[in-house]
C-alpha cells in the first residue's frame, strides 16, 4: 500500500511501485502533488495523502513534469474529481490536451535494468493518457511561490518538453526523469535525445542542492549536485 514518507520539511515522496510522485506542503498554500503516475493510480495517492493526516481537498495544483503515462496518466482523473489545476511546461500542453505522451522517437539507454525497465514496461504499454487540460502554461526559470520559491527548468532530453523543479530554501531537485536513481545513479531508462538529456544534467548540477529525487529510484543525498557533475561529467 502506498504511503506518504517525509523527506524534508515540506517535501514527501509517494512510491507507486516503478514510479515516485511528491508532495509539497507548503503550510500558507497547501498542498502540491508533483505527477500522478500511471491511470488508475488516484486512489492510491488519495488514500497516501488521508493516512499522514492531510486532507486530499488541500490539494492546490498538480505539476506534472512531463507528459509520459507513468508520470500523467492520472491527471485528468484527479483534476476532474477534487477540482485541481493542472500545470506544466508550456510544451507540453498540446500533447497532454491529445493525451499524448510525445511526438519524437524514444531511445532506449544502454544497461541490463534499463532492457528489463523497457521491455516489461515501455514496450507493451500504451503511449496514451486521458486528455488533461493544463490551466496554467510553465515557462523555463520562472519561480513559482510555493514552498519559499519552486523554480521551473527546462530539461528536455528524456522528452521535448520535461522539466525538474528546484524547492530553493530545502536544497532538492526534484528530478523528475532527468535522469534515474534506481540502482545506482544513471541515465532514466529512454530518452529522445540522449545527448541533450546529459547537457541539461550537467546545467542543473551547476546549481546548489544536498538532495535529488527522481521519477524512478531512492533519494541522492548528500552533495547531490555534486554527484551529478560527477558521474555524468566522465561519459
Amino acid at each position: 500500500m502506498a504511503s506518504l514518507r517525509q523527506l524534508t520539511a515540506s517535501l514527501y515522496q509517494i512510491s507507486l511501485g516503478v514510479v515516485n510522485v511528491f508532495v509539497i506542503d507548503d503550510r500558507a498554500d497547501g498542498l502540491t502533488l508533483i505527477d500522478t503516475g500511471y491511470k488508475d493510480s488516484s486512489k492510491a495517492i488519495v488514500s497516501a495523502l488521508r493516512q499522514a493526516g492531510k486532507d486530499p481537498a488541500s490539494l492546490k495544483r498538480i505539476i506534472l513534469t512531463h507528459s509520459h503515462p507513468d508520470h500523467a496518466g492520472s491527471a485528468a482523473a484527479l483534476g476532474a474529481e477534487w477540482g485541481i489545476p493542472v500545470w506544466a511546461y508550456h510544451l507540453d500542453v498540446p500533447l497532454l490536451a491529445n493525451g499524448t505522451a510525445g511526438e519524437a522517437p524514444i531511445h532506449r539507454s544502454p544497461g541490463v535494468i534499463n532492457w528489463l525497465v523497457y521491455h516489461l514496461f515501455i514496450k507493451r504499454g500504451s503511449p496514451a493518457i486521458d486528455p488533461v487540460t493544463v490551466d496554467r502554461p510553465l515557462t523555463d526559470k520562472e519561480v513559482l511561490p510555493i514552498a519559499g520559491g519552486l523554480q521551473v527548468l527546462h530539461t528536455p532530453g528524456h522528452s521535448s518538453g520535461h522539466i525538474s523543479l528546484w524547492l530553493q530554501q530545502e536544497g532538492v531537485l526534484i528530478a523528475g526523469d532527468l535522469c534515474a536513481n534506481v540502482a545506482g545513479l544513471d541515465f532514466s531508462t529512454v530518452y529522445e535525445d540522449r545527448a541533450l538529456g546529459l547537457s541539461s544534467i550537467l546545467a542543473v548540477s551547476q546549481l546548489p542542492f544536498d538532495k535529488a529525487v527522481f521519477g524512478h529510484g531512492k533519494l541522492l543525498a548528500p552533495r547531490a549536485n555534486e554527484k551529478l557533475a560527477s558521474k555524468f561529467g566522465a561519459l
